[in-house]
């Protein structure tokens, strides 16, 4: 058998070292996805704070007014704000003020079909459904190939009556963009997994996965298996 040639090395190096890195690079594109996100909620108005206290006290605080400090306190405090209004709702007072926040988004144009868009999706996925699974199969993006979506309805088809599924499928390693399919029901693959470890399948590229997995719609009770 002859030698491996330098190119071949160079290869399986280049690969092995791409597998090694590539949970890690997975990990950064989330993390500072989720960290850039939460900074920018507080970033309006720690940025302003952060120049104050740097020109006020610039030989003993002037570092406040760098970017990395900016963003690391506008972090820190939306995630104060976070469990602020967790702490909140778990309060009646807290209750009242989310019901009148609710209703004055509401008369907002535009903004009230983006709110409750939005609040929808997340009590759906937060609940378990009522006959169908929520975490399925389907045929996307093409026959043959399988894509993880999450059942947000059943829906009928106008003149026959067929039940139809609107299946949310997120995209990889970002599920909070993806695609809206409607698929008929007969054609959804159910699974028993939870939306947390649909979530966890595909924010890790499929690397956090069960040893078995469903792949055919399975036929209804009493239909002849050909």
């Amino acid at each position: 058998m002859s030698a491996p040639t330098l190119g071949g090395r160079l290869q399986r190096l280049f690969l092995t070292g791409l597998l090694t890195l590539l949970p890690i690079w997975l990990t950064w594109i989330v993390v500072k996805f989720v960290f850039v996100l939460l900074s920018d909620i507080s970033t309006p108005w720690v940025a302003p704070l952060s120049h104050r206290i740097a020109a006020g006290f610039p030989n003993a605080l002037g570092w406040a007014s760098a970017g990395a400090v900016q963003a690391t306190i506008a972090l820190l405090a939306t995630i104060v704000l976070i469990l602020g209004v967790g702490w909140l709702t778990r309060r009646v007072v807290g209750q009242r003020m989310l019901s009148w926040v609710d209703a004055l988004v509401r008369r907002i144009p535009l903004a009230n079909v983006i709110y409750s868009s939005a609040r929808k999706l997340l009590d759906i996925l937060q609940t378990k459904p009522d006959g169908t699974q929520r975490v399925v199969l389907i045929d996307f993006p093409h026959p043959g190939m399988k894509s993880v979506g999450f059942v947000t309805r059943v829906i009928r088809e106008q003149g026959t009556g067929r039940e139809l599924a609107a299946v949310y499928v997120p995209t990889t390693p970002n599920p909070t963009s993806g695609y809206l399919e409607i698929v008929p029901l007969e054609k959804i693959t159910p699974t028993d997994w939870t939306v947390d470890q649909a979530m966890s399948f595909i924010i890790s590229g499929g690397a956090v996965a069960p040893e078995t997995i469903p792949f055919d719609p399975q036929p209804a009770p009493g239909t002849p298996v050909p």
